[in-house]
């Protein structure tokens, strides 16, 4: 069995740097947003966070070759058409359903045998105990208990929606192409909307059989430490002495991460410390809309003192 921790919830959240933590424990290898591999990597040939193309990546080649027998065998559009198909926040219903139809959960099962094969050439390239998937879509995960051979542990990882919020209005460059793209932004009250619908939808996930543990952000930052070991135990390997962390600085090195955040560039030194920019910098209007359309799950996960 393949041991996959998916981390997910809303982007801008903290999954990256969670992921990039866990990427320095023992026996954890870091794969980065797996859903964009296909379209971004495969199709695209942008930059793993080793700073080669994808084409280039010695580590990734290697996985193509045993997964598929190298990427030029991988049906991109074939991926896609069936993520499309079955891979969208209004398909969770149907997909935790025991009454899916026959025909839709070959679908299904199709699907989640390309992450399968994948995560199976990755856990033996990197001789990991444990692989990391910060892709995040909750429909995915609601995919992945179906992949054959795949034993999947879900983080679910929350952030303060109004934090969440300011972060999507940023201007974010994204360094893996040579274009100088501009990751999505959204306006507080979509992306409100969005915090909402992925949140739920992996508060439920544990109803399907899938084991899910929940991280909020803030917590990570408050002791990251502490963080790591309750997921090491949810993973069920040993954190060892956690050295790369010290005096609120995590000491980072290179990793193979596929897609995501542009912090999975980041090598050396980081800060842990909490961006709370948005209780002055996000305008008191768009907070007071965000609270009041995330209200109910803000109390559920500890935020409701929060202004």
């Amino acid at each position: 069995m393949v041991r996959v921790l998916f981390l997910g919830g809303l982007g801008r959240s903290g999954t990256t740097l969670l992921e990039r933590l866990l990427g320095e424990l023992p026996g954890v290898c870091p794969l980065g947003e797996v859903v964009h591999l296909w379209e971004r990597d495969v199709a695209g040939d942008e930059r793993c966070a080793c700073g080669e193309h994808f084409s280039e990546c010695g580590f990734w080649r290697e996985v193509g070759e045993k997964a598929f027998g190298g990427w030029h065998h991988v049906d991109v559009w074939r991926v896609l058409a069936l993520r499309h198909a079955v891979e969208r926040t209004r398909h969770i219903p149907r997909l935790a359903s025991v009454r899916m139809s026959p025909a839709h959960r070959l679908l299904v099962e199709e699907y989640a045998d390309w992450y399968a094969r994948l995560y199976e050439a990755a856990a033996v390239v990197s001789g990991a105990e444990v692989l990391v998937d910060s892709s995040k879509h909750a429909a995915l995960a609601y995919c992945l208990r179906f992949a054959p051979g795949l034993d999947l542990r879900v983080a679910h990882v929350v952030r303060d929606s109004r934090g969440v919020a300011y972060s999507w209005t940023k201007k974010v460059t994204r360094p893996e192409t040579d274009n100088a793209e501009e990751m999505t932004r959204y306006s507080p009250g979509h992306s409100a909307l969005l915090w909402n619908a992925h949140n739920v939808a992996f508060s439920a996930l544990h109803k399907c059989g899938v084991p899910v543990t929940r991280v909020r952000y803030e917590s990570l930052l408050e002791d990251p430490s502490a963080v790591l070991r309750e997921l090491s135990e949810f993973v069920g390997i040993d954190p060892g002495d956690m050295g790369f962390i010290r005096d609120g600085v995590a000491e980072l090195g290179p990793c193979h991460s596929a897609a995501g955040n542009p912090m999975r560039f980041t090598v050396g030194p980081v800060p842990l410390r909490r961006d709370d920019a948005w209780r002055t910098a996000l305008p008191g209007g768009q907070r007071r809309v965000v609270s009041a359309l995330t209200a109910p799950l803000l109390g559920a996960y500890g935020y409701r003192g929060a202004r």
